[in-house]
């Protein structure tokens, strides 16, 4: 991390969308700190790309459910920051980490619904609130929503409406950090070919050939269609951009 760089901290970093947000941080010449859950390789694999760009990058290790492990990983993305730039501080906060939950609404059991609850609501707040103290003024959010809270398909009724809490979330920090000049938005990305979910949409030929059939242009999102616009949001073009939802699906359901 350089001093007077812009400081970007992307959770899900190592793979999927939050790889190429990352990527495309750096790109807009941003250091990047980026957690992964358990893939520590993958996750260094991303820092050392950042590192080809130029900027600066660290992964490190967290699990985005797991509300009592913040303290620590906050105290060591700090620790970080204040060894390397003097100051605990960074510039914007991409919530991004998130796992699938393909399951019938009759069907969805409490231990799925806290799953998703705690890694897509729970997790986002509270670890947005402990780092929040340490997010420089005039620096921003981005919260990572889904098409799903827009249109609804059978089978995400639980990850639809922890999405659809995030965009409400989202638009409550606007207001309330207004006053420190940090831009909270939202990026609800459609259906995307990744492994997210266990590549239900990249590898299910059906599943791909659908969401392209009722997607205007005509085919199915891929992570470099998603990183820009993050990227964007972090930048001072974006600057009077805020408490927006923006969707990213090609036209998805029109």
């Amino acid at each position: 991390m350089s001093e007077n760089t812009k400081i970007a901290l992307v959770t899900g970093g190592s793979r999927g969308l939050g790889r190429n947000m990352a990527i495309n941080l750096a790109k807009k010449g941003l250091d990047v700190i980026l957690t992964y859950n358990s893939n520590k390789t993958e996750g260094d694999k991303v820092v050392t790309e950042i590192e080809a760009l130029g900027q600066k990058a660290i992964a490190l290790q967290l699990n985005t459910s797991d509300i009592k492990s913040f303290d620590a990983f906050v105290k060591e993305a700090t620790d970080h920051l204040k060894e390397v730039t003097g100051s605990p501080n960074f510039d914007f906060l991409i919530n991004n980490a998130g796992t699938a939950l393909y399951a019938p609404f009759a069907e969805t059991t409490e231990e799925q619904f806290d799953t998703v609850i705690n890694i897509h609501y729970k997790g986002v707040f509270f670890l947005t609130q402990k780092l929040l103290p340490y997010l420089n003024e005039g620096g921003g959010i981005v919260n990572i929503s889904s098409g799903l809270a827009r249109f609804s398909f059978p089978g995400s009724s639980a990850y639809g409406a922890t999405k659809g809490a995030i965009e409400v979330l989202s638009r409550y920090l606007a207001k309330e950090l207004g006053s420190k000049g940090i831009r909270v938005n939202t990026v609800a990305p459609g259906a995307i070919e990744t492994d997210f979910g266990g590549g239900h949409v990249r590898d299910n030929k059906e599943v791909n050939a659908q969401v392209a059939s009722f997607t205007a242009l005509g085919r199915v999102g891929l992570p470099d269609d998603i990183g820009g616009v993050v990227a964007f949001l972090c930048t001072p073009d974006a600057k009077w951009v805020n408490g927006q939802r923006i969707e990213v699906s090609g036209g998805m359901v029109l």
